[in-house]
């Protein structure tokens, strides 16, 4: 009698399965991953911008005139609009802004997710003059006392 060699559709049935569990229990954590890593490039990015706009108000005596066209808000005229600032604008998960410039002697930067991205429901970022740090996790627009930080 011939002896057959090979696999049998029962076992390439069971290969399939094991690799189809694998993927659904390590598909979440990859995400989680993805928007980490972008969250905190996100927040470096912040930081240098935040520096930034104390070389601006270096050579200046005051923020004001640091958002594009020279507006106290907006998207900054001094530092890249988009973060991850290192990739190019089509690779974009944050939008960089100035949102607010205090009569010229504070600050508050935001990282706003940008739609569509993997980090669209993440939440706003945000960092103060004074230097708070604020991650408006539940994106409801208001960063309550138990948001003021990047690592909550």
């Amino acid at each position: 009698m011939r002896r057959s060699k090979g696999f049998t559709l029962i076992e390439l049935m069971i290969v399939v399965a094991i690799i189809g569990i694998i993927a659904a229990i390590g598909y979440p954590s990859y995400q989680g991953m993805v928007k980490s890593s972008a969250r905190a490039a996100a927040q470096a990015d912040l930081m240098a911008f935040a520096s930034a706009m104390e070389r601006h108000s270096a050579a200046n005596f005051n923020y004001a005139g640091a958002a594009s066209g020279g507006g106290d808000t907006g998207a900054p005229a001094i530092f890249a609009t988009h973060s991850p600032a290192t990739e190019s604008v089509a690779s974009k998960k944050y939008d960089l802004s100035i949102a607010d410039i205090g009569a010229g002697r504070t600050f508050e930067l935001r990282a706003t997710p940008v739609s569509g991205s993997v980090v669209e429901d993440d939440g706003v970022i945000y960092l103060y003059s004074d230097g708070r740090k604020a991650w408006d996790r539940n994106d409801n627009g208001t960063v309550s006392s138990d948001e003021f930080c990047w690592a909550c």
